[in-house]
């Protein structure tokens, strides 16, 4: 992906020097070990929780802790977003061993991934192209809009697609070219094979540590990632510039720190190859130059709930 932002016509546009790019783009292996282990410690620990009180005192006293998990959860998509750039890691490998896992705990194909994100950049905001668009939410009712907000049809569909994948071996989505489609194929198998794997030693020994630990707060958690991704795009303009078609939203630290600084998107669309760390410094240089601006997610997402709605009724 270029760090290229292709203007429109009368939007005045402030670009980085080359040393102040050179400076932001400098990836660290520190910097990402440290958010991909805090990450996962605290799902480690929220799990550990959740568990030792299901145990002892039943499922239902467990939920609160389960909702929790699910946002940590949930938001690994970040983490594979940041490894899908291959800037959460200086190291190529680690990148990659970070990414895989963190795509495998939420059902989401990493190579799969990678080349839908691809195509999201190059073509963000347009119907016609931007994968995020072709596969997007066209609700037809409000009870149509609140079960795209919750997120779980975006994962049943992924699923089916993986399954699809797996079993035909064929891929036939636009945004996989040729030579890549046998890659696919072969993921998508070895995740079905890895997940029947896992259902089957979990009947064997009989434990719903899974269950309960990742695949429930895993569900859970949609409810709190898809109003967040839908913040990123949704209302703002069909135009080729970074800085018209996204939206950063202000938020409150912890928010910002699960979503490894991804809030900061029209930073991150604009300049792609600037690591996650740096966002909120870039964020200061061109913080004058963002139209889309978000208030906090709860206000975005009432704003982003009611355009759909005005998109439904116009049509």
């Amino acid at each position: 992906m270029t760090d290229a932002t292709v203007p429109e016509p009368g939007h005045r546009l402030k670009p980085l020097t080359p040393a102040m790019l050179r400076e932001l783009s400098v990836r660290s292996n520190l910097r990402g070990a440290a958010q991909s282990l805090g990450h996962y410690g605290v799902i480690v620990l929220m799990g550990a929780l959740t568990w030792m009180v299901a145990s002892r005192h039943g499922v239902l006293w467990a939920l609160p802790l389960m909702a929790v998990q699910g946002y940590f959860v949930a938001f690994l998509f970040m983490a594979v977003h940041e490894t899908a750039h291959k800037t959460a890691f200086r190291s190529r490998g680690l990148n990659l061993a970070v990414g895989y896992l963190s795509a495998f705990i939420i059902g989401l194909p990493y190579e799969y991934y990678c080349l839908f994100h691809w195509d999201h950049h190059r073509y963000t905001q347009d119907p016609e192209k931007d994968p995020e668009l072709i596969v997007g939410v066209k609700p037809a009712s409000d009870t149509q809009l609140a079960i795209a907000y919750s997120g779980l049809l975006q994962v049943a569909g992924r699923l089916r697609l993986m399954l699809g994948h797996a079993v035909t071996g064929k891929v036939t989505v636009p945004w996989i070219p040729e030579s890549k489609r046998a890659t696919i194929v072969r993921e998508a198998r070895t995740y079905v094979a890895l997940y029947v794997l896992l259902l089957a030693l979990s009947l064997w020994f009989s434990s719903a540590l899974l269950l309960w630990g990742w695949i429930v707060p895993l569900i859970i958690g949609q409810f709190f990632l898809r109003p967040y991704l839908y913040a990123e795009h949704t209302g703002c303009d069909r135009t080729r510039s970074a800085f018209q078609n996204t939206r950063t939203t202000y938020t409150g630290a912890i928010v910002k720190w699960f979503a490894w600084n991804m809030p900061y998107h029209v930073e991150h669309h604009a300049y792609p190859s600037i690591p996650f760390h740096a966002l909120p410094k870039l964020n200061e240089l061109v913080d004058g130059e963002i139209v889309h601006r978000g208030r906090g997610y709860i206000r975005t997402t009432r704003e982003t709930w009611a355009w759909f709605r005005r998109q439904r009724q116009d049509n």
